[in-house]
């Protein structure tokens, strides 16, 4: 279609210098021009293929990590962090990317994006690899509050598997803060492969996602959702309701004004004085 209309756009100009050219010399030239849009045409298309063929893992690497990769929800979660009972594997692990966009992250998280798809690919073909998950605070927010988890940070999680005849150990969390630059596949792939994940933040408290007392009562989700709407509400309107509330408070605590209550006192006494009869006593009670 593109040939077509270049040859559309050609003839024009080869109709203009027919009157001044050979028929000869006008064939030449058109066929300059053919040649010229071919040999502009094939090379860009030969260029996109070799650059495919360069860089097969960049190619492919977010499609493979659509396949590997879990995107949590607040639905889903609980399942996806539930030990398989039949394993004998104890503590199960798994590896959770928490990104976002230009609303949580701010536009920081393209470069960990790429490096974790990429780091997808690579351990999907790994037995021993961890399950992997991925949280958009963009569009689960209610699960990035419940979970106070702030992008971009890789969260490192051990669960044992739940034994009938004892208790449960409690999950270990470790929250490791990558570098949004320099952070290269192998720096991800060595948290798993050589525990560097310990190297994080241990989390602990009471809004640990898992064990921690809130999740055990069942509240952290119900304060996911309150520091949520929070987030809704723009700041402006937080000052008008602080200001508000100050004022009543600061009002209340210091009482009427004993100016305002001394004149008013005044006030009832000489109204009692005007009662009474003119140059004397007053009168006596019966």
């Amino acid at each position: 279609m593109h040939l077509t209309q270049s040859l559309l756009l050609a003839l024009p100009a080869l109709a203009a210098a027919q009157n001044q050219k050979p028929l000869a010399e006008q064939a030449s030239d058109w066929f300059a021009h053919l040649k010229n849009y071919v040999s502009n045409s094939v090379p860009t298309a030969a260029s996109a293929a070799a650059a495919a063929a360069k860089d097969p893992v960049g190619a492919s690497a977010a499609s493979i990590a659509a396949k590997t990769v879990t995107p949590l929800t607040m639905a889903n979660y609980e399942a996806f962090l539930t030990p398989d009972p039949n394993s004998l594997q104890s503590p199960q692990e798994y590896m959770i990317f928490v990104s976002g966009g230009n609303k949580t992250c701010g536009g920081h998280c393209t470069h960990l994006e790429k490096v974790w798809n990429e780091t997808a690919s690579f351990l999907a073909a790994d037995p021993t690899a961890p399950n992997l998950g991925y949280i958009n605070c963009d569009t689960q927010g209610v699960l990035c509050a419940t979970w106070m988890a702030k992008p971009p940070t890789i969260w490192h999680i051990q669960r044992p598997v739940s034994k009938e005849d004892q208790s449960t150990p409690a999950s270990t969390i470790f929250i490791n803060y990558p570098n949004i630059t320099t952070t290269t596949v192998g720096d991800v792939v060595s948290l798993h492969s050589g525990k560097k994940y310990e190297t994080g933040i241990l989390y602990e408290g009471y809004f640990h996602p898992l064990d921690g007392p809130l999740a055990q009562m069942g509240v952290n989700k119900i304060i996911g959702y309150i520091i949520f709407g929070f987030g809704l509400v723009p700041s402006w309107a937080f000052m008008v309701i602080i200001s508000f509330v100050s004022r009543t408070i600061i009002s209340r605590r210091n009482g009427p004004n004993p100016n305002v209550a001394a004149q008013t006192q005044q006030e009832r006494e000489r109204a009692g004085r005007g009662n009474a009869p003119m140059g004397g006593a007053p009168p006596a009670n019966e």
